[in-house]
């Protein structure tokens, strides 16, 4: 358990930091569930950086040869008029940040029927974001992924048709604190 603040607290997945074998395991596991939910995928999208491994070991499951990476920082190829943007907030992120398409892979999502794949949805911010941003690129997005959904509080930030999109492996809490200085569940945020 993590503190964000005085007020909040979460469990911590760092996909960076899991087994090969976890990863293989997951990944193969929600590209099982987002097929039966969304039918026929194209093209598997995830944001920068926990979702890419998530992202990859999805679209190997589908037999697909790549995915397409939404960066969360300005490299040197995406400034100017190289990329799309989109504004998003992270629970996980106290700074604004942006979330970036690089504009020489808009022929891999337009039109296509895409799924995002992230490792965590919690606030919903993230992903509602890459949501707008695949949109807006033209991508017919027929699916979400996450390993785990934190709480229920994403729900509101995609709003019914995007939540309604969503299959996960799990489902965790976010925690508040206690007056014995412990942190207690709370499933309804």
């Amino acid at each position: 358990i993590v503190a964000l603040n005085d007020e909040l607290a979460i469990s911590l997945l760092m996909t960076i930091d899991e087994s090969f074998s976890f990863l293989r395991t997951a990944g193969a596991e929600l590209a099982r569930k987002l097929q039966a939910a969304a039918g026929p995928i194209e093209m598997v999208c995830s944001a920068a950086t926990l979702g890419i491994a998530v992202g990859q070991l999805v679209a190997i499951s589908f037999g697909l040869d790549r995915q397409v990476v939404l960066q969360k920082t300005q490299k040197i190829h995406l400034q100017g008029d190289r990329s799309l943007s989109e504004a998003l907030s992270s629970i996980t992120t106290g700074t604004p940040q942006k979330l970036l398409l690089d504009k020489r892979h808009l022929h891999l999502v337009a039109g296509k029927r895409v799924v995002f794949v992230d490792d965590v949805i919690s606030s919903g911010g993230s992903c509602a974001a890459a949501l707008r941003l695949l949109r807006a690129a033209g991508a017919t997005v027929v699916g979400v992924g996450a390993i785990l959904v934190e709480g229920q509080g994403w729900r509101k930030q995609l709003g019914e048709a995007d939540a309604a999109l969503v299959s996960n492996l799990g489902t965790i809490p976010l925690f508040r604190p206690q007056a014995d200085g412990h942190w207690a569940e709370d499933w309804n945020c």
